[in-house]
């Protein structure tokens, strides 16, 4: 499931990410009278890279989360592509570095994993919660402020930019409940949940019921005048939050590892604040 978070603040973008893969796997185990039962086990790895960028486009970055990966029989995660990715972008430029814009880059970053996933022969439609969703964020040349765009594969993408202009705040996907909790002040799914409770009927409903709980159980965080390192602090927060807390809980941990942190700004391009590294050998300590 994993998280992914971009913060556009008014002195940068900050991307942000978990490095946990959760792969689903159907076995058999013992029932109460010994009658084997076919189980659903989660199985947990966390070294994966959700922060993604290209050497030769250093002011755009992007998260993913969703899908963890593309193929059926021989699985590749999106950061695997990459490489790839950038070839095609220098082979489109004659072999020329030319800056893209934002939009351009997340336009061409859905085209190209559309691609990939109709060539694994992976399901399309495929279900919602089987999509591989990416935000990309970064600047355009001479602009004073960062765009971020969403894209899905394979369900849409063709970019859709959040947060337009001088707008500023926060977009956060994947196992978004508890980051729900903090920041909006309610879980995702309440107003759907009342609502059903109340025997609203569907065409009845107040489409404005979300946004106004928004507007009196959100926290008052005013996230256009957050320096850059405050936005950087809060987003840490948010994922290592979620990693803490699901500790404790019963359910699907899919959110783990690392927590992978970039900030994209005008004048020093994508900057990585927090990104594990390939190592040897570690010492594991003992509690």
């Amino acid at each position: 499931m994993s998280l992914g978070i971009v913060f556009k603040g008014a002195e940068g973008v900050v991307l942000a990410a978990d490095s946990r893969v959760t792969l689903m796997t159907m076995t058999t185990l013992p029932g109460l009278q010994g009658t084997p039962q076919p189980t659903l086990m989660p199985s947990t790895f966390d070294n994966a890279s959700k922060l993604l960028s290209v050497k030769s486009q250093k002011f755009v970055g992007a998260v993913t989360f969703g899908a963890g990966s593309i193929g059926a029989t021989a699985p590749r995660t999106a950061a695997s592509f990459m490489p790839e990715f950038e070839e095609e972008l220098r082979d489109g430029n004659n072999g020329r570095e030319t800056r893209l814009s934002v939009e351009q880059f997340a336009g061409k970053l859905g085209v190209f994993f559309l691609r990939q996933w109709n060539q694994s022969g992976m399901p399309n439609p495929a279900p919602p919660n089987q999509q591989m969703i990416f935000y990309v964020a970064g600047y355009d040349e001479r602009a004073p402020y960062g765009r971020v765009f969403q894209l899905s594969i394979p369900a849409a993408p063709e970019p859709i930019e959040m947060f337009q202009g001088g707008n500023f705040g926060a977009i956060w996907g994947g196992q978004r409940e508890i980051t729900d909790r903090l920041l909006q002040g309610f879980d995702g799914r309440l107003p759907e949940m009342v609502q059903d409770m109340l025997g609203v009927e569907p065409a009845n409903r107040k489409a404005d019921l979300e946004s106004q709980l928004k507007q009196r159980l959100g926290l008052p965080i005013p996230m256009q005048f957050l320096p850059l390192q405050d936005c950087v602090d809060l987003t840490i927060f948010l994922v290592r939050s979620t990693i803490q807390l699901q500790q404790w809980i019963v359910g699907l941990r899919g959110v783990g590892g690392a927590v992978d942190v970039a900030t994209i700004t005008r004048t020093d391009g994508f900057t990585g604040v927090q990104v594990k590294q390939i190592v040897g050998e570690r010492e594991i300590g003992l509690r």
